[in-house]
């Protein structure tokens, strides 16, 4: 009798134990999730350091962890093209900590294009919204050329065994170029693509004599362009850039179809982020937009700030995928595995 009682006493002090840690448990599992940002947000720049998208995204960053009271940090994923950083980007959880700082020639060129390269769409990720717009224009070393006439002229002698300076293949560095060869009907004669891991590189080369010209967003030129060792030679915006007075724009050379090459930065992130972390960007972006640090950066990179909202930025992103789309029908550059 004893021992019977002793043995119910375990059990009943057995099933109390378990029914407190469930209790417990349940009390963990019902306490709701740390608000966001908690932690640290991390922003991949796909392309490398010192151009374009690594400027945007840091500036971006010094502006967004104002806001959002974390640390917002930025990490170069580069390689093919700006395909390897979108790609992590996009594979990442779906919680609002990993973010894209997209281009054009990642986001835009390369899924019209190349669409079995990236393997992602235009539309795969989640529109957080439009940062900035880029100027884009052709640049070559000032003791070279004294004006687009004369790079006109060297690319007809001699187009074929020239070479210009890329971020990589099917870049806006690339596309550029590639348009102006087909409004020259250069055919055969169009010079060598020589691709480097960034524009900054890029610029280096062409600064060396390595290259004979490079196009892409006048920001990573603009120091070197004041310093008188580039020259702009052509500017793509619809108007005069105030930064570079003496550069003509493709319109008034004769090359209109050159004005829709563009550079521009947004912010995407992975697909499915929750609704509350969506909200919370779209507070972020908008009180970036009104940080006079913010837009003094974009600026002096010769950008423009252009901070738009998530729908808005999906429109731009899809008349973009067309345009690059549009190009790369007429110059026969679409991958035919598609």
């Amino acid at each position: 009798m004893i021992r019977l009682m002793m043995s119910l006493q375990a059990r009943g002090q057995a099933l109390a134990t378990s029914l407190l840690a469930l209790g417990l448990l349940g009390s963990v599992q019902a306490q709701p999730a740390a608000p966001y940002p908690s932690k640290p947000i991390t922003i991949i720049a796909p392309y490398a350091v010192g151009g374009d998208s690594d400027l945007a995204a840091r500036n971006f960053a010094q502006a967004a962890q104002k806001v959002m009271g974390v640390p917002v940090l930025v990490v170069n994923r580069t390689g093919a093209s700006g395909v390897i950083g979108s790609a992590q980007a996009l594979a990442a959880p779906a919680d609002g900590y990993t973010l894209l700082l997209s281009r054009p020639g990642s986001q835009s060129i390369l899924p019209a294009i190349m669409p079995t390269r990236t393997k992602y769409r235009w539309d795969d990720y989640s529109f957080i919204g439009l940062l900035e717009l880029n100027p884009y224009g052709c640049m070559a070393r000032a003791a070279q050329y004294k004006g687009f006439d004369d790079l006109a002229s060297a690319l007809k002698a001699r187009g074929k065994s020239m070479n210009f300076g890329t971020a990589g293949t099917l870049t806006t560095n690339d596309m550029g170029p590639r348009q102006l060869f087909r409004q020259m009907n250069l055919g055969s004669n169009a010079p060598t693509m020589i691709a480097y891991k960034g524009t900054n590189e890029a610029t280096l080369g062409l600064m060396s004599g390595d290259v004979d010209f490079a196009c892409g967003s006048i920001g990573t030129f603009l120091p070197q362009v004041r310093s008188g060792a580039l020259r702009a030679l052509m500017v793509t915006t619809p108007e005069r850039l105030a930064v570079l007075p003496d550069a003509p724009t493709a319109r008034e050379l004769g090359f209109g179809d050159m004005q829709k090459i563009i550079g521009w930065s947004g912010i995407y992130g992975p697909p499915g982020l929750p609704q509350a972390v969506l909200d919370k960007l779209a507070e972020v972006m908008k009180a970036v937009a009104q940080d006079p640090a913010w837009i003094k950066g974009t600026e002096a990179t010769g950008s423009i700030p252009y901070i738009r909202g998530p729908q808005e930025t999906r429109e731009f992103a899809q008349a973009q995928f067309q345009i690059y789309r549009a190009i790369g029908e007429s110059l026969n550059l679409i991958d035919k595995a598609e």
